[in-house]
C-alpha cells in the first residue's frame, strides 16, 4: 500500500535544513534533512483536500511475514479466505500526502481531542434548531478572546518586550539578516539592546468581555447569495472549481469579486488550494500580466507557506529556512517577498537570542538587563523569525497569562494546617501534588494512564476544602475517562442538570467535576463566569496538556481570574496537539513551575509495553491472558483481511470484547491498508447497507469532527433528507447535509491522531508494509496505549517498528514560548 498520511498539508519547509537546534525546537535523531515533515492535522472529513487533485495512491509489494522485534504472545487468528480490502480510489488527495511522515496533528484535520482551531463551519447540535452549534459556540468565545487580545496590544503604544515586531523597516531587518548571516554585527537600529522587560501590568480597568453564551454565539451571516455566484463567475472564468465559491466569498467578503479580479493569488487563501492551482487560475484572468516576479504572487506564497508550517505545528519559521523554501517554490526574488509581506503587515518579524544547547532560552529581543546581561559590544546570535499575527498574538497573550499565574500568589483557600492535612492524607505523588497546588498558581503534572488517580484526588482535596474545583479536557473521550476515576467524576449533580448554575457562593461547585475545555470556554459546560467574564473557578485541573495548543492555551490563561491555580496534567510521550505549538512540552523544559512526576505505573502487560516504549524500549513482555497478540501480513490485503477478521471473530471469541468496542487504529487515511479500505471492508463485514446518505447507514460507526482538530466517535442513529443524526458521547448530534461530507468519516478506523484522548476495550493497531515512514516513537505510544485490555498488532513493517520506536523521536516545532517566558519568570528550584 501507499499509505496516506493523516495530515492533509506536509510541511513545506522540510526539506530545508533547520540548522542546529534553538530555543523552542527539539533535535530530531535519526532523520534526514529530506525527509518531509507532515506533523498536521490528522483528518477531519478531507477538509484540506487540494483542489482537482487525485489521490494518486499506489499498490504496494508483499513484506516479509515476521513480526521483528515485538512479542508473540498467543496464536494469531486462523487463516481464512483471502478478502482483500478495498483499495483507495478516486478520492480527492490530502495536499502533500505522499510519503510523508506522520508525528503529530494539526488544525486543519480531525486530530485527536485536542482543543485548537476555529470552526470550520456550524454544526447543528441537540436536535433544537433554534440553538446553534458547539463549533459556533467555540468559534465566538476565541473571537471575543481574540478581540481583546488584540485591544491590549494596541493598548500598550510601545514595541514589544518580550520578542516583539522588529522596530525600523523591513529593508533594515534584511540588512541585519545578511550581516548576521556574514558574521558581522548586526546594526544597532535593528538589534540594538532594548528597555529591560517589565513584570506583568497591573489588571486593565475596564473588565473583560462578559462570557458568549451558546444561545448568543451565532455564528457570522454567511456571504449574500449575489457574492457568491459573482465569485461563482470569477472562479470559472479563471479555470478554478465553482464549488469554492461560498468558502471564497466568505473569506474575502463582499468585495471578493474585485478582490479575486485584482489579486488572483488571493485564492491561496481557501484551504486545500496550493501554489500552482492559484498560479493557473492567475494566468487565466492575467493573461500576459502574470509572471512568477509577480509581488502579489511572492506574498501570496509567503503567507501561505506560513499557514502550512502552522498546520506542521510551528508558530513562526526562521527567515533563512523561509525565504529557501520560497526560492524552492519558484519565487525569484525570496527577500522581497517577504519583505513585501512585512510591509503589507500580513506577517510579524522577531528577533530571539539563540543559547547553547540545553541552556534556558536567554530573553528575546534582548530582554531584560541586568548583571547578568552580555556586554553590548559582545556580538550575540540571533534568529530572525517570521510569523502570521494570529499565533504571535497568541502565543505572547499565552507567555503573560502564564508569567502572572507563576508569579502572583493564589488565592488563600483554606489554610495551610487545611492543605497539609488534605496531603498527608493522600498517598505518593497525589501527596506532593496537593502541597505543591496549596502554594503555587501554576503547578505541571506528568504520568501515564494510571496517574489520572492523582487529579482526581487533587481535585476531591480542593473540593473538600470549599475551592471551587473543575478538570477540563480537550474531548468528551477524556473528559469520561477522567469522571471514572474516584473523585473525578459527579457530585450530587448529575450530568444531566444544568452545568452553567452557579454554585452557592463560598461552597464548593455542584454538578460534573469533569468537562470538556471547549465547552468551558464558550460556556456550555462548568461553572460559568464571573461579573468580570473571567471562568467563576478557584482551581482547573487540564487533562491531556500535550493537546493544548498556543490559541486554546491563551484563551484559556486569559479565561482564569486573578488567584486562581491552574494545573496542566498529561503523558508527555503521546502526539503533542492539533494545532500550533508544544504548550506543555515547552512549558516542561522551562523549568519555571514546580513539576509533579507521578510514580505510579500502568499495569499488566500492556502497560509495561507502553512504559517501555516511552523510553525507546520495545521489550518483550508476558501475556498469559494475550493481552498482546502479533498477526504477520505479507501485504496490505492481508492486513485488511485479517483486520477484519480479528474485530469481528477472534477478539470477541477470544478476549470477549464485542466488535463495538474494539477500536481499529492505523497511520493512514488512503491507500489499500489505510482508514478508508478498512472502513469500507468492517462496514461491509459489521453493517452492510447501501448508505442511503453520504455513503452512511443507521448503526455505522462514525468519526464526527465539529471543528478541526478534534474527533468524537459516535454511531449514525438515523437520516433523513435534510441532515446526518449522530450519537457522540451520550449527546445527540445532527450534521447538516452540507458538511457531511467535510466533518463525518466512519469511524471503525481511526488514525492515531483521532483517537488520542480515547481508550478502548480492545485496539487493533494495523501497519502494513509500507506504513514504516509514518511511524515515529510518540504515534507507536500513542496507538499502543489506547488498549486497556488487549492489543492486536497486525505487523508488516518488520525492523521499521523497533527502529522507529528506538530512532524516531517527534518532530521539532519551532515556538517562541520558552524565549516570550524567559525574561518574565525565574527558573523554579
Amino acid at each position: 500500500m501507499s499509505t496516506e498520511p493523516e495530515p492533509t498539508s506536509e510541511d513545506p519547509t522540510a526539506t530545508v535544513d533547520a540548522g542546529p537546534e534553538t530555543p523552542g525546537t527539539a533535535d530530531e535523531a535519526g532523520r534526514t534533512a529530506d525527509v518531509p515533515v507532515s506533523d498536521a492535522h490528522a483528518g477531519d472529513a478531507d477538509a484540506g483536500r487540494p483542489v482537482g487533485e487525485g489521490a494518486g495512491d499506489a499498490g504496494t509489494g508483499d513484506r516479509g511475514a515476521a513480526s521483528a522485534g515485538v512479542p508473540t504472545a498467543g496464536a494469531g487468528p486462523a487463516d481464512g479466505e483471502g478478502a482483500t480490502g478495498p483499495a483507495d480510489g478516486g478520492v480527492v488527495g490530502d495536499a502533500g500526502s505522499a510519503g510523508s511522515d506522520v508525528e503529530s496533528s494539526g488544525p486543519g484535520d480531525s486530530g485527536g481531542e485536542g482543543a485548537s482551531g476555529s470552526p470550520a463551519g456550524s454544526v447543528e447540535g441537540g436536535g433544537e434548531a433554534a440553538q446553534v452549534s458547539e463549533a459556533e459556540a467555540e468559534l465566538a468565545a476565541q473571537q471575543v478572546e481574540r478581540e481583546r487580545i488584540a485591544r491590549r496590544k494596541a493598548e500598550k503604544q510601545r514595541p514589544i518586550d518580550a520578542g516583539g515586531k522588529l522596530s525600523g523597516t523591513a529593508a533594515d531587518l534584511l540588512a541585519a539578516v545578511r550581516a548576521v548571516e556574514s558574521g558581522e554585527k548586526p546594526a544597532a537600529t535593528v538589534f540594538g539592546d532594548p528597555t529591560p522587560a517589565p513584570r506583568r501590568p497591573a489588571p486593565e480597568t475596564a473588565p473583560p468581555p462578559r462570557p458568549v453564551r451558546a444561545e448568543q454565539a451565532a455564528g457570522p451571516a454567511g456571504p449574500a447569495p449575489e457574492t457568491v455566484q459573482a465569485v461563482r463567475r470569477v472562479l470559472a472564468e479563471g479555470g478554478a472549481p465553482e464549488a469554492l465559491a461560498p468558502q471564497t466569498a466568505a473569506l474575502l467578503g463582499e468585495g471578493a469579486e474585485e478582490a479575486l479580479r485584482a489579486d488572483p493569488w488571493q485564492l491561496l487563501r481557501v484551504g486545500g488550494v496550493r501554489p500552482e492551482q492559484a498560479d493557473g487560475f492567475a494566468r487565466a484572468l492575467l493573461g500576459a500580466a502574470c509572471g512568477p516576479d509577480d509581488e502579489r504572487r511572492g506574498r501570496a506564497v509567503t503567507v501561505w507557506l506560513l499557514e502550512q508550517a502552522a498546520l506542521a505545528g510551528h508558530t513562526a519559521l526562521e527567515l533563512p529556512r523561509l525565504t529557501a523554501t520560497l526560492a524552492q517554490r519558484g519565487v525569484p526574488d525570496p527577500d522581497a517577498a517577504v519583505q513585501s509581506t512585512l510591509a503589507e503587515g500580513e506577517a510579524l518579524a522577531f528577533q530571539d537570542a539563540v543559547e547553547e544547547p540545553g541552556a534556558r532560552p536567554g530573553p528575546a529581543s534582548g530582554g531584560a538587563g541586568g548583571t547578568d546581561a552580555p556586554d553590548e559590544d559582545e556580538e550575540r546570535p540571533v534568529r530572525v523569525l517570521i510569523g502570521l499575527e494570529r499565533f504571535a498574538l497568541a502565543e505572547e497573550s499565552l507567555a503573560d497569562g502564564l508569567a502572572r499565574l507563576v508569579n502572583s500568589a493564589p488565592k488563600q483557600d483554606g489554610s495551610a494546617a487545611d492543605w497539609e492535612r488534605a496531603a498527608d492524607s493522600a498517598q505518593g505523588a497525589a501527596a506532593d501534588l496537593i502541597r505543591a497546588v496549596a502554594g503555587h498558581g501554576l503547578v505541571l503534572h506528568t504520568g501515564g494512564e494510571a496517574s489520572l488517580a492523582e487529579p482526581a484526588a487533587l481535585l476531591r482535596a480542593a473540593r473538600e476544602l470549599g475551592l471551587r474545583a473543575w478538570a477540563a479536557a480537550p474531548g468528551a473521550l477524556g473528559r469520561d475517562r477522567f469522571a471514572a476515576q474516584p473523585g473525578g467524576g459527579t457530585s450530587p449533580a448529575a450530568h444531566g442538570s444544568d452545568p452553567t448554575a452557579p454554585a452557592p457562593e463560598g461552597s464548593a461547585p455542584v454538578g460534573p467535576a469533569a468537562v470538556t475545555l471547549a465547552g468551558l470556554l464558550a460556556g456550555t459546560e462548568g461553572p460559568g463566569r464571573d461579573a468580570d467574564g473571567a471562568l467563576d473557578l478557584d482551581l482547573l485541573v487540564v487533562l491531556d496538556a500535550p493537546q493544548l495548543d498556543v490559541e486554546a492555551g491563551a484563551l484559556l490563561v486569559e479565561s482564569l481570574p486573578d488567584g486562581a491555580r491552574l494545573v496542566l496534567a498529561g503523558d508527555p510521550a503521546v502526539l503533542w496537539s492539533a494545532g500550533p505549538g508544544r504548550v506543555f512540552a515547552d512549558l516542561l523544559a522551562a523549568r519555571v513551575c514546580p513539576q509533579v512526576a507521578s510514580r505510579r505505573p500502568d499495569p499488566g502487560p500492556l502497560g509495561e509495553l507502553v512504559s517501555g516504549i516511552g523510553i525507546g524500549e520495545l521489550a518483550q513482555v508476558d501475556a498469559p491472558g494475550k493481552e498482546v497478540v502479533i498477526v504477520p501480513v505479507r501485504d496490505a490485503g492481508e492486513a485488511v483481511h485479517r483486520t477484519v477478521q480479528l474485530v469481528a471473530d477472534s477478539v470477541p471469541r477470544a478476549i470477549g470484547v464485542p466488535a463495538e468496542d474494539t477500536q481499529v487504529i492505523t497511520p493512514g487515511h488512503g491507500g489499500a491498508a489505510g482508514t478508508r479500505a478498512l472502513n469500507a471492508a468492517l462496514k461491509q463485514r459489521l453493517n452492510p447497507g447501501p448508505g442511503r446518505f453520504g455513503g452512511f447507514d443507521p448503526g455505522d460507526r462514525v468519526a464526527y469532527s465539529p471543528v478541526p482538530g478534534r474527533t468524537l466517535p459516535g454511531r449514525v442513529v438515523k437520516a433523513d433528507a435534510d441532515a446526518l443524526h449522530l450519537s457522540c458521547a451520550g449527546e445527540t448530534v445532527v450534521v447538516p447535509q452540507e458538511r457531511v461530507e467535510r466533518s463525518v468519516r466512519h469511524g471503525w478506523a481511526l488514525t492515531a491522531h483521532q483517537a488520542v484522548g480515547g481508550r478502548w476495550p480492545a485496539v487493533v493497531v494495523v501497519l502494513p508494509g509500507d506504513a514504516a515512514q509514518a511511524l515515529s516513537r510518540p504515534w507507536i505510544y500513542t496507538a499502543f496505549g489506547r488498549a486497556v485490555r488487549h492489543l492486536s498488532v497486525v505487523q508488516g513493517v518488520e525492523q521499521a517498528l523497533p527502529r522507529a520506536v528506538a530512532e524516531v523521536p517527534a518532530k521539532p516545532r519551532t515556538t517562541r514560548l520558552p524565549v516570550l517566558l524567559a525574561p518574565q519568570v525565574p527558573v523554579a528550584d
